[in-house]
């Protein structure tokens, strides 16, 4: 029986994942790939990146109670995983300090990586800033426009950012413009991804360091209810930050677990959602097998998303084996929706959540009224909104 949590010998869950390289990104991975294998059985290694995660980061992460949007709901005790809380704003300082360190460890001098909606790049700039190395993040013209004070945060720290003005000028266009300086400079550059996507160990290694989340969730939830909860939810682009939660409950067939993914403005129209799992179809995509939102030709669509960080064609291969076996639900959530949900919980709860995040409240919003009250519902708030709020009270005012 093919492990929820492990991926084969070959970087394959299921018939996804694996690596798929053009031949001058074989070598780089190939080390990367030696270099991770030999750190996550170091016990100093694992001490470094678990202090940090205390004294740096400030985890463990509350897991809260949100009182007022469960009475306002009526149904299920909602508890949020407050990710937003960690330093630089989100779940992505989880494995952006792991692969700084392991970049360190490997003798490299520069950080590279892509970001949408920036919450990756301030969290890789301030990884790369504490131990020492220079940093690269490339970024979607759109997403510059639409994230100024996350490209401001990314230059106070020292990165240099770099605007990718092909394609689509999105997350995917900046991952592909990051892959291509990392095989032309591999010798001194480690490549950093965002998100449990890529060749493999990429998709592995993301995953491990963003587990902490889960794994406080569960002890957490344990010592407020004594139980297991019957619901997970969180927002999936590539699916970090949902991965990171859902990892230590993936073996508890007690759990529903949800993944929601943008469903934009249309989701029957091309371009103007991110759906991968509701409307793509097995491809190829940045050096994996997975589902991908993609044209006859087996070309990437252009996608759409109220959120920066979910403006992707493509998720993560363990989400879609997870998706073959029937394990985790995805389902979709409308721009509308998500705005409705931003509101809720900034009014209810005095919170104000990322755009990604409330993709996820926007489910729970639905789910939450048809459960019993001493139901139990865990939903990752994966960051904080501050990025996002001259953006929503553009969108609120046209609305």
């Amino acid at each position: 029986m093919t492990s929820l949590t492990h991926a084969d010998e070959h970087g394959f869950f299921g018939a996804h994942g694996g690596r798929f390289l053009p031949p001058q990104l074989e070598a780089p991975i190939a080390e990367v790939a030696a270099a991770y294998s030999e750190a996550r059985h170091d016990p100093e290694f694992q001490r470094e990146y678990e202090a940090l995660l205390v004294d740096y980061v400030g985890r463990p992460s509350p897991l809260f109670l949100a009182s007022r949007l469960t009475e306002h709901l009526g149904g299920a005790k909602v508890y949020l995983k407050r990710e937003d809380l960690n330093h630089t704003g989100a779940h992505k300082i989880n494995h952006t300090l792991g692969e700084a360190l392991l970049a360190k460890r490997m003798g490299k001098t520069k950080l590279i990586a892509e970001t949408g909606a920036g919450q990756h790049g301030v969290a890789l700039a301030t990884a790369a800033a504490l131990v020492g190395l220079t940093c690269e993040i490339h970024m979607g013209a759109i997403d510059i426009e639409k994230q100024h004070p996350n490209v401001v945060r990314m230059e106070l720290l020292g990165a240099t950012v770099i605007p990718v003005t092909s394609g689509g000028r999105c997350l995917k266009d900046a991952v592909d413009s990051a892959f291509g300086v990392w095989a032309a400079d591999y010798g001194h550059t480690f490549f950093a991804i965002g998100s449990v996507v890529g060749p493999d160990p990429y998709p592995s290694m993301v995953r491990d360091f963003q587990s902490i989340v889960g794994r406080e969730a569960r002890r957490q939830v344990m010592e407020k209810e004594g139980r297991l909860p019957d619901v997970l939810v969180a927002s999936v682009g590539g699916g970090s930050n949902a991965m990171g939660l859902f990892t230590a409950f993936l073996d508890d067939e007690s759990v529903q677990i949800y993944g929601v993914e943008p469903g934009g403005r249309n989701i029957e129209v091309v371009g103007e959602h991110a759906a991968t799992m509701t409307k793509g179809s097995p491809g190829t995509l940045h050096g994996m097998k997975t589902i991908v939102l993609q044209d006859d030709a087996g070309e990437p669509d252009p996608v759409h998303s109220i959120a920066s960080g979910l403006d992707y064609p493509g998720v993560g291969p363990q989400h879609a084996f997870l998706r073959d076996i029937g394990r985790v639900n995805y389902v979709s959530a409308t721009d509308d929706e998500t705005l409705d949900a931003f509101q809720l919980l900034c009014r209810t709860e005095g919170i104000i959540p990322a755009l990604e995040s409330s993709h996820a409240l926007a489910q729970v919003m639905k789910l939450a009224p048809g459960m019993a009250s001493d139901d139990i519902i865990i939903a990752n708030l994966s960051g904080r909104g501050d990025k996002d709020i001259d953006y929503v009270a553009e969108r609120l005012g046209k609305r």
